[in-house]
């Protein structure tokens, strides 16, 4: 790994960012630090060109002072209310997600706003900190508050953008102090040496926001549908479906000398399926498969490869063996049954002969039966679709669903807007696009249930296949339990995160990953992919209203940060510590 005796030594950064790009962004916290944010040039002009590791950083954060949550800033906020906004070919001239519901705003779901990529968070010199909402100062720093009563509460989430690289991150803190400040009468009653104990008082809670919604969600029961891609392109190297020469290996005694997509897609499925397993998730999860259509054939190639179940070994067994399962749909003989072994799963065998078109609308219809025929009443139904193509006519006479319609009767209520009345309950669709599959398509279907489509929360963009594991370990995260990372005193937070490198972040929360006992380069520990999805971490603390008088006057001050570094050449243990 790199040698680095500071993380925050910027000189050294530079330097080393020539043979493989780094980044540190920081930012102060409470009251009299400085806030400062830096990361990795491109350094270009000679016969070599480093590659980037750009980590970009937004965020949103809250204080309640009894009266509900209230905004107090937020990166990007163009128009300097407090709430993330960035400006939008609208009437309003912007586009926000409100973190709690906004009447007046009807695009407003509760969450930070999921457009935020790499070509469109800017630069964090453009970031204010508006004002202290109790005294109406000016804040030099993003957490700044002068009036901190018993029963007040603060959250902040930040969302992270890792561009161009993967790359392995960490939250860390520094500089933090305390002082006892002014020592009043009925302070020195209770605290007559003026200890700065605020820190040891604040209840705080680190956890991963995989909603970016600034709240901490528990588990529901849902039913899932995993609707996946079963054509040639997923799997035959003539048609893109080989993405590395190097091996891959899925469980013990299964590995393959070459990846190709759809070892990617049981990789992340299967770790799907057994993270919600390991969590004791209240679910039903089922899969259905899509491929096209044979000139021979009399209807398309698709259907339920393995209908709802609360039994989720049932659901990893029929997961298992995806090369195969797809061969015999894709190059098997009419009727194409998955799991009858009649087809040729060699990715560099000749698949002239396959079936061509891919019916995404067929899949979903599909899995939106199976919700209708088994889905349990009164829970939340979710039906995740991937696909590395576009939906078309193959070669047979059948006439394909539109995938947008398909989503579009999936989303809806019965009885609803879609005629004839759609045939299963409203349902959330979340989209995978991978690689040269059609995304404006993909993105369409993508929403809330009850939705009218196209929201980019439920949209994932996978440029590079090696990252469909985690898009699937972050859709395994969204639907247990939020992971808590720590919740303690905010002084035991911030001890944690201000020991060694700070803490180790999980760029796939599916794994058993233990953020504060397990070592950083820990093989259940994975990067975060570089292609700028959104990842959210959030920080809540509270001030008890028993604790009374004993921090009266009391002052806490500290930095936050993130640190991350190149995934290639690196373990994930992180920079050496300086002796």
């Amino acid at each position: 790994m790199t040698d680095r005796s500071d993380t925050f030594d910027l000189s050294r950064r530079k330097l080393l960012a020539g043979l493989g790009a780094v980044g540190v962004a920081s930012a102060g916290a409470g009251l009299g630090t400085t806030a400062y944010f830096n990361d990795t040039e491109t350094f270009a002009g000679n016969t070599l060109t480093a590659g980037e590791l750009d980590l970009l950083v937004d965020w949103q954060q809250t204080y309640d002072f009894g009266d509900g949550n209230a905004f107090v800033n937020a990166h990007p906020d163009h128009d300097g209310d407090g709430e993330q906004s960035i400006a939008a070919d609208n009437p309003d001239g912007q586009l926000r997600y409100s973190d709690f519901p906004d009447e007046e705003d009807e695009d407003s779901n509760g969450a930070n706003i999921p457009v935020l990529d790499c070509e469109n968070i800017p630069p964090l010199s453009e970031a204010e900190f508006r004002e202290d909402p109790v005294t109406g100062e000016p804040m030099d720093t993003l957490v700044q508050f002068s009036d901190v009563k018993p029963g007040d509460t603060g959250e902040i989430t930040f969302s992270l953008h890792l561009c161009d690289n993967p790359g392995y991150v960490w939250i860390q803190a520094g500089n933090v102090s305390e002082s006892g400040g002014s020592l009043t009468d009925p302070e020195a009653v209770v605290d007559p040496g003026n200890e700065g104990n605020l820190a040891e008082f604040i209840d705080a809670k680190l956890w991963y926001d995989e909603d970016c919604d600034n709240v901490y969600d528990g588990a529901e029961p849902v039913d899932i549908m995993l609707t996946l891609d079963f054509s040639g392109s997923m799997l035959y190297e003539q048609y893109g479906g080989v993405v590395s020469n190097d091996g891959v290996t899925i469980e013990t005694g299964t590995s393959y000398p070459e990846t190709t997509k759809i070892d990617l897609v049981e990789l992340g499925t299967r770790q799907f399926v057994d993270y919600l397993q390991t969590q004791g998730s209240d679910v039903q999860v089922g899969v259905a498969y899509f491929d096209g259509e044979g000139s021979d054939d009399s209807q398309p190639r698709t259907g339920i490869l393995q209908g709802l179940t609360t039994d989720l070994s049932v659901v990893d067994a029929a997961l298992t063996d995806l090369r195969q399962k797809l061969a015999d749909v894709v190059t098997g003989p009419s009727p194409s049954t998955p799991g009858d072994g009649d087809g040729d799963p060699d990715p560099f065998a000749n698949a002239n002969s396959i079936a061509t078109g891919t019916y995404i609308g067929e899949g979903v219809d599909d899995a939106q039966a199976e919700i209708d025929a088994n889905g349990r009443t009164g829970v939340e139904f979710r039906n995740i679709v991937l696909s590395d193509g576009e939906s078309f006519n193959g070669g047979g006479g059948t006439s394909f669903s539109s995938p947008q319609d398909a989503a579009a009767s999936a989303r809806a209520a019965p009885g609803g807007a879609i005629s004839p009345s759609p045939p299963s309950p409203e349902t959330n669709v979340y989209t995978i696009s991978v690689g040269s599959a059609n995304d404006g398509v993909l993105q369409a279907m993508a929403g809330t249930a009850g939705g009218s489509g196209g929201d980019s929360a439920f949209f994932n963009d996978v440029d590079d296949p090696l990252a469909i594991p985690s898009v699937f370990g972050n859709l395994a995260a969204q639907t247990g339990q939020e992971k808590v990372i720590m919740e303690d005193s905010l002084g035991n937070v911030l001890d944690a995160l201000a020991g060694g490198n700070g803490v180790p972040l999980d760029g796939n929360r599916a794994t058993p990953y233990d953020e504060l006992d397990d070592p950083a380069d820990d093989p259940e520990r994975e990067p975060f992919a570089g292609d700028g999805v959104m990842h959210c971490v959030a920080l809540e603390w509270e001030l008890p209203f028993e604790v009374g008088n004993v921090v009266q006057g009391d002052t806490l001050a500290f930095d936050l940060g993130f640190y991350t570094e190149q995934a290639r050449h690196n373990d994930g243990s992180g920079p050496s510590q300086a002796a």
